[in-house]
Order: structure tokens, then C-alpha cells, then sequence
């Protein structure tokens, strides 16, 4: 799968595989696994902001679902029906790893300004580019954080990856408007706050990714010989969303927008290890008789 909302995509032959995992075809499940790991994994990574927990979900995500397929009953598409229970499960998550890092926007954006500033002369900039790159996803993805798990589940629904508001509000069991209005409410919070601190949207404000180059790599925030976010990806989110490479203007909130929908669309660091591990779990193997 090379898009999370493909134009080849069609649910019939998504009902296929799940037929034939449900009658222990193990090739048809990796199949369907694969096809939708990149929406799995990228949904979990900007949900929980760590790579290690993000490859964590998306496999208990798939376990989940698969256990579960004997009861997909084609009422709705298996692609929705499959998103709701991965939505379900990030907002019904009790663990640990699934509750926020960061208490609020105050105290985040007071941590970025406590990290010292120094300015980098045009060939350190060249030098660090991908750790200045590394530094703007991180902090950035951080600032998903300080938003409640709803809201950060609708703003990376219906903002990053261009869900509309009836698909938005189906995977959600929420009505179109609802989901809208939440959205709204979502955005606004975000790009408040973006507005008011961050050098990404606003010149105005001081902050820059560059000038934090260096205290983050002091702190040990950002190693820039092992990078998490700034890897591993071909494509950006606004490639593979709905509304793929979207036009963006110079509104405030265009521009906004435009920060998260450059995030890259990763592929998870052990994602065939994730597959195996999934079509080996005993609890699968039972169910399916694989």
C-alpha cells in the first residue's frame, strides 16, 4: 500500500482476503495486514509521539482486528470498519504509554523555551539539516500531544490525513457535523497557541527549529546519528492523504496545516518483524487455524 486512501482500493477485494484469512489463508492475511500498516502505523506514532510504542499499538491494532474478523460482517466497508476499531482503541486505552507526555500547551511550549538558542552559520545549517528537520517533527508532533486524545484523534483524522467530515464522523460513531465542529475546535486550540509561539507560522515569534539544533543535541533530546522521525519515508502525509499533495495558500491556518502535512509518512523500523510476529501469535494461529 502506497497511499493510506488509494484510487486502486476496493473494498470487494478487501473482503476477499478477509474470506480467505478467515479460512486460514496465511498469505491472504499478510496481505491485508500490509495494506493497511502504513495508516496504522502513522495513525499510532502521531497519537503516541514514540516509535518503539507506535510499533507496539499497531500490532496489538491488528490483533485486535483479527480476532475479531469472524464477526466483520460487510455492513460497512472493511476499511472503516477496520479504522473504527483502531480509532476505538487508541481512545479506550488505559496503558501507560497511550496517556500524555505533556500536561498542556503552557508548559510545552515553556520546556521548547528553556532549551538554550545559539544561531548556525549557513554551513552548520547545511551540515545539521536533517537534525533541524528531525527537531521541527519531533517538536511539532509533541504539540499533538498537548491535545486531548479526542481531540488529537480528530485533528490527525481530519487535518493531516484529509478525512472528510461523513467518513470522519463514521469511523468515530459521531454525526458529519459533529465531527466538523470538533475539528474546528481541535484546530483552534492548536493553532492558537502555534500562532503565539512557534517561528514556523509566525516570523514574529523567536523560535526557530535551527537555533534549537544545538541544546537539543546537548540535553540528548536528538541524537543526529540515530533519528526517529526524519527516516525511513518517501512521501509526505499530504501525499498519501485524502486529498493527496494538497495546494496549500498563505492563510494562517493553510500554513498551519501545511507544518503537520509534512510530517513524513513512515514505514514502521520492524515492520516485517511486526507482520510475523502477528501471523506467529498463538492466540491468531488458534482463531485462524494458520
Amino acid at each position: 500500500m502506497t497511499n493510506f486512501f488509494p484510487d486502486s482500493y476496493t473494498d470487494s477485494s478487501d473482503t476477499e482476503l478477509v474470506q480467505l484469512s478467515i479460512d486460514g489463508d496465511k498469505k491472504a492475511l499478510q496481505t491485508l495486514i500490509v495494506r493497511h500498516q502504513l495508516f496504522v502505523y502513522n495513525l499510532a506514532l502521531k497519537m503516541l509521539g514514540n516509535v518503539a510504542d507506535a510499533e507496539d499499538v499497531t500490532q496489538e491494532v491488528f490483533i485486535k482486528v483479527i480476532t475479531a474478523l469472524a464477526k466483520f460482517k460487510g455492513e460497512s466497508k472493511f476499511r472503516t470498519w477496520l479504522y473504527r476499531i483502531t480509532v476505538n482503541h487508541f481512545l479506550n486505552d488505559k496503558k501507560k504509554k497511550a496517556q500524555l507526555r505533556v500536561v498542556n500547551f503552557e508548559s510545552y511550549f515553556n520546556e521548547i523555551d528553556n532549551v538554550p538558542s545559539f544561531e548556525l552559520n549557513d554551513q552548520e545549517e547545511k551540515e545539521f539539516r536533517d537534525t533541524i528537520e528531525e527537531i521541527r517533527i519531533n517538536c511539532t508532533t509533541g504539540m499533538l500531544l498537548c491535545l486531548s486524545k479526542e481531540q488529537r484523534m480528530i485533528y490527525i483524522l481530519g487535518e493531516m490525513f484529509d478525512i472528510d467530515h461523513n467518513l470522519g464522523g463514521e469511523i468515530l460513531g459521531i454525526t458529519p457535523g459533529n465531527f466538523r465542529i470538533k475539528l474546528m475546535r481541535s484546530r483552534k486550540e492548536l493553532y492558537n497557541w502555534m500562532n503565539k509561539k512557534c517561528g514556523l507560522v509566525n516570523t514574529n515569534n523567536p523560535c526557530r527549529c535551527s537555533k534549537k539544533t544545538r541544546g537539543y543535541i546537548t540535553e540528548g533530546k536528538v541524537d543526529p546519528v540515530n533519528l526517529k522521525f526524519n527516516t525511513r519515508y518517501t512521501s509526505e502525509i499530504s501525499e498519501l492523504s485524502m486529498n493527496k499533495a494538497t495546494q496549500f495558500t498563505n492563510t494562517v491556518d493553510e500554513l498551519n496545516k501545511k507544518v503537520f502535512q509534512s510530517h513524513p509518512a513512515q514505514t514502521p523500523i520492524q515492520a516485517s518483524k511486526i507482520v510475523d510476529e502477528i501471523l506467529n501469535n498463538d492466540l491468531i494461529k488458534s482463531i485462524l487455524d494458520l
